[in-house]
């Protein structure tokens, strides 16, 4: 799956992240955790990451385009986005929501080391 080496290339490189397996998913962790790679998640044919996001994030993104974005069950309610990565990603775009994924949860002397944060 290059869609997940993709994802943990961009996720691995940001300061003190680690990953571990989170119900079944690969999952990414600052303290707590920002992004997670689901597989045809309960049946629902999507190659996709879910993620923290900002307040506000979900709502414009899933808006502006419902085919690539959604709410995912049971983190959306946090406000957290799902992003389909098996329908030709903008990888910048989805590199963009990774990054404001850790930032959303990461510690402030985590964020300050960020670029651009």
């Amino acid at each position: 799956m290059d869609e997940l080496v993709r994802v943990r290339r961009t996720c691995l490189a940001l300061p003190e992240v680690t990953e571990r397996l989170s119900h079944g998913a690969p999952s990414f962790f600052v303290k707590k955790c920002f992004v997670m790679v689901m597989d045809d998640h309960h049946g629902d044919s999507r190659l996709a990451l879910w993620a923290a996001a900002p307040p506000g994030a979900q709502e414009e993104l899933v808006a502006a385009d419902p085919v690539r974005f959604f709410v995912p069950p049971y983190v959306g309610s946090r406000g957290w986005v799902g992003v389909r990565i098996d329908l030709d990603p903008d990888w910048s775009e989805v590199d963009e929501v990774v990054r404001e994924a850790y930032l959303a949860v990461a510690p402030a002397r985590l964020r300050s080391q960020v670029v651009g944060a």
